[in-house]
Formats: structure tokens, sequence, C-alpha cells
């Protein structure tokens, strides 16, 4: 993957050379423009990455237990309208509601967009954990708290990291549409593109978001090996 990552990158860069830009192309995909690009789209994708981690993860250990069982498909429910609606749909209407656009407005529609696969994955990882595990644990004399944080969560960690991979593909993908609440990343160059009706700027960010998500997914595999309790 990296090797044709960086070939990708290599021909967008040689073909870009063959051609003969205007002005208004050399000012949008400079290297200062696509870097400054680049460097926000990872800001808004790692806040709103982090933020659901916190929130999901923390939302699902609690409706997992015996108290909130019973709320917990309601809870589900309300997180799922977050993808039921489009995603620029979201983000403009975030927008619109706090009356705030730029970084805020997209990492807080970003985090409803992308809770639900964390938080669906954390109540699925700990539930399938088997009943005669949790019970021996207690009859060894082992507290409801070390149960949990020795037992449970370890054992459901490669879920919840699938479901935390899905969420970083999710945010990174969508961060695109922040460029039309003025939050800026990889976006502001494709509508430039688009509003200017110049095709190499189009394709330059085009191609250039499709090689940093794959990036993105391609670490975020490593990461889920790494991560993934040893044993498991």
């Amino acid at each position: 993957m990296p090797v044709f990552l960086v070939a990708v990158c290599a021909g967008l860069y040689v073909w870009l050379g063959t051609l003969d830009l205007d002005s208004i192309e050399r000012r949008s995909i400079n290297s200062d423009v696509i870097l400054r690009s680049v460097v926000r789209h990872l800001e808004i994708t790692a806040v709103a990455t982090l933020v659901v981690v916190v929130l999901a993860v923390a939302t699902g250990v609690v409706l997992t237990r015996p108290a909130f069982r019973k709320v917990s498909p309601y809870v589900a429910a309300l997180a799922s309208t977050g993808q039921a609606i489009p995603s620029i749909g979201v983000l403009i209407l975030i927008a619109i509601l706090f009356d705030q656009f730029g970084f805020r407005a997209a990492v807080f529609g970003l985090v409803l967009y992308a809770f639900l696969p964390v938080l669906g994955n954390t109540m699925v990882g700990i539930r399938q954990v088997d009943r005669p595990t949790i019970e021996s644990a207690r009859g060894m004399g082992m507290t409801k708290t070390a149960v949990l944080f020795r037992i449970e969560l370890p054992l459901a960690v490669p879920i919840m990291l699938a479901g935390i991979r899905t969420a970083l593909i999710i945010v990174v993908g969508t961060a695109t549409l922040a460029t039309f609440i003025n939050a800026g990343g990889m976006g502001d160059i494709i509508n430039t593109g688009i509003k200017t009706s110049r095709e190499p700027i189009l394709i330059t960010g085009s191609i250039l978001t499709a090689v940093l998500a794959l990036a993105i997914d391609y670490l975020a595999g490593i990461a889920e090996d790494v991560l993934r309790p040893k044993g498991l």
C-alpha cells in the first residue's frame, strides 16, 4: 500500500508538470496550499475521532451495565440518527443550530456522524464475553470494576478496535465536506476546482483526499494489530 500511494502521488506530480497551469490553478494547488489543507484535514479528523472514542466507549460501557440495559436500545436508536441524515446535512444543521461555522462545528457534526460504529461495537464486544467467564471471576473475589477492566474490556478490544477503525474512515471521508461550513481541509481544494471549473484542481484535490484516506486506513490497520491484546 505505501508503494502504491507514493506511486499515485508521483504520477499526479508528473502529470501536473506536463500541464500549462494558469494563475488560478497555480495558486490553488501549490505546496503551501496543499500542506495547509492536509494539516487542517488531519486536525479535524484527529480531534473528532478522539472525542468519538472517549464518548462512545464510555457510553457503551455504561449501557452494558445491568441498571442501564433497558434504555440501551433507545440510546442506540438516537445515536443512529446521526447516520440516517446525509453527512452534509448533519454538518450544516449543526452549524445553523449553534450559529457557529468552522472547526468546532465540523468536529461536533463529525462526532454525531461517527458515534454509532464505536458505540455499537463497544456494546457488542462487551456483551459477547462469556457469562461463565465473568461468573468465575466474580467467584474468585474480583469486584465488578475489576471484572470490567481486567476481563470484559480486554476481551472486547478486537471488536472495539474494528468499530474505531470504521469511525476513523468515516470521519476522514466526511471531513472533506467541512469546507461547506468554513472549517477547511482537503474539501477546500475540491470545492475550488468545482467553483472555478478547473479540472487540474479538482482532480488533484480528489486524488490527494483518496490517498490520505487510504494511508490512514493502512495505518489504522497496523494500529489495530499492534493494540490487539496478545493471545486473542
